[in-house]
């Protein structure tokens, strides 16, 4: 059995994101494709034998008690193992961009600890586990791009053509809640179908619907349209993602990153990413139907 492992978390991209409604428990419904991207974080997780879990900063202040601590102690306890780790970050995905860098950091965490402590729970059961601490979870656990519906639990995988995409990461970030408590947050968005998600010509697949978030966002935090528009002046169509402050848009030639003239602030994170085939921990959770490979 291996001592460590080093192990990627990447980001994911809402091509679009729809309300729907809202339960009387106040969770928001949602339509969504999550699509993998390879702007990744990268997790250290190292095995201790006493029992301890334990965390490192590798790039970054991370708070106290992060998604990456609470799922390690999630599967401890749900597994009730004697066994700790480790657990180094090296930080890359923007905070509050909408990007599901936290989710996607739990979920890698899961997913090596499974292996390193020699669990073998299956995948349907990390991604119980996963529900718990955040809605995106599942998503990265079972590692495809997915039609993601409901609160996010109800995911099915989808297979999207290779594309290029540039993201923009504006200097001030956007808390979730905010966002969903807004009471001009549009929650009647039509049902869309995945049928008619499939039926657009590929070229179109990345222009679907809308992000019924980005109106509230972009009145909450100016910098969503000035990333927009600057998005806008490189000849691209923008959106935001997930519930902000990140915006992407489908790139079809190269774009000059290099800003000349200076219109892009220094604080924004810009990068060109390219979209995933699948997770690249996918297969590290054996599913309840089918047997327990080897580690």
């Amino acid at each position: 059995m291996k001592a460590l492992y080093d192990v990627p978390a990447p980001a994911k991209l809402n091509l679009f994101l729809h309300i729907t409604g809202r339960r009387e428990d106040g969770y928001h419904l949602l339509q969504s494709v999550f699509m993998l991207i390879d702007w990744c974080d990268t997790l250290h997780v190292e095995l201790r034998p006493d029992g301890i879990i334990s965390r490192e900063d590798l790039t970054a202040a991370l708070p106290a008690d992060d998604l990456v601590v609470r799922a390690a102690r999630a599967l401890q306890a749900a597994a009730a193992t004697p066994l700790g780790a480790h657990i180094g970050v090296a930080k890359q995905i923007p905070a509050q961009a909408g990007m599901g860098g936290g989710s996607s950091d739990a979920a890698s965490c899961l997913l090596a600890l499974n292996r390193l402590w020699q669990l073998h729970l299956p995948l349907e059961k990390l991604a119980r586990i996963g529900l718990q601490l955040g809605a995106d979870v599942p998503f990265f656990l079972y590692g495809r791009h997915a039609w993601v519906e409901g609160i996010g639990e109800k995911i099915t995988p989808l297979d999207l053509p290779p594309a290029r995409f540039l993201v923009v990461k504006p200097g001030s970030g956007l808390e979730t809640q905010t966002i969903f408590t807004d009471p001009e947050l549009k929650r009647d968005s039509k049902t869309a179908t995945i049928q008619g998600f499939a039926a657009n010509a590929e070229s179109d697949k990345f222009s679907f619907g809308r992000n019924d978030l980005q109106p509230v966002a972009q009145r909450l935090c100016p910098e969503v349209t000035q990333a927009l528009k600057w998005l806008g002046s490189q000849g691209l169509q923008g959106r935001m993602t997930g519930s902000g402050s990140a915006v992407f848009a489908q790139m079809l030639r190269d774009v000059d990153l290099d800003d000349a003239q200076g219109l892009r602030p220094q604080a924004w994170q810009v990068r060109s990413c390219n979209n995933l085939d699948v997770h690249p921990l996918l297969g590290w959770a054996p599913s309840d139907n089918s047997s327990v490979g080897g580690f």
